[in-house]
């Protein structure tokens, strides 16, 4: 998937601020602007907890899989963790309200909508994850098609950093 590919997906995915709400309890939202760097901290933090506790069943899935003398699936698995905690990083390290320039600029309306979509995104991606590591763990369970899903998972981790970075570009755009 192109970069333009996942951009023209994400920002069409117009579900924005009330689905956002309705996923993250006490999101206040970005409409006053003291509230905005809360908020933006606040998205990100429940992600990325959710996110670890995924990374934590793709170990207990590496476990399973080595139980059930799938050696040969463990560099692969690794790899997929290591793009999995990179995301998770990349997320978490994310400096608190988009470099501060919600403090400097009034954001548009158009703009508003598409970091929502971006911040949308973040979410859906925690639930994809979970969708790929039961499909996983399915598989690992009765030892078929597992090879096919990690690389379902690794493309779904590489889709994910490309997504970040794509939401980066944007708000430095809007700077």
């Amino acid at each position: 998937m192109t970069g333009d590919d996942l951009y023209s997906r994400i920002v069409s995915d117009r579900n924005g601020f009330e689905e956002l709400l309705a996923k993250l309890p006490g999101f206040r939202g970005y409409m006053e602007m003291g509230a905005r760097r809360a908020a933006d901290r606040m998205i990100r933090d429940h992600v990325v907890g959710k996110l670890r506790e995924q990374l934590a069943r793709l170990t207990n899935i590496e476990k399973m899989l080595l139980d059930a003398g799938g050696l040969a699936f463990m560099s692969q698995t690794r790899s997929v963790k290591t793009k999995f905690q990179t995301y998770i990083d990349r997320v978490a390290a994310e400096t608190a309200g988009y470099s501060g320039f919600f403090d400097a600029l009034k954001i548009g309306a158009d703009d508003l909508e598409v970091i929502y979509a971006f911040d949308w995104a973040l979410m859906e991606y925690v639930d994809k994850f979970a969708e790929k590591l039961d499909a996983l763990q399915d598989a690992a369970m009765n030892n078929a098609g597992v090879d096919a899903l990690i690389r379902e998972l690794d493309m779904l981790t590489i889709e994910a950093n490309q997504a970040f970075g794509l939401r980066d570009d944007v708000l430095k755009g809007i700077e």
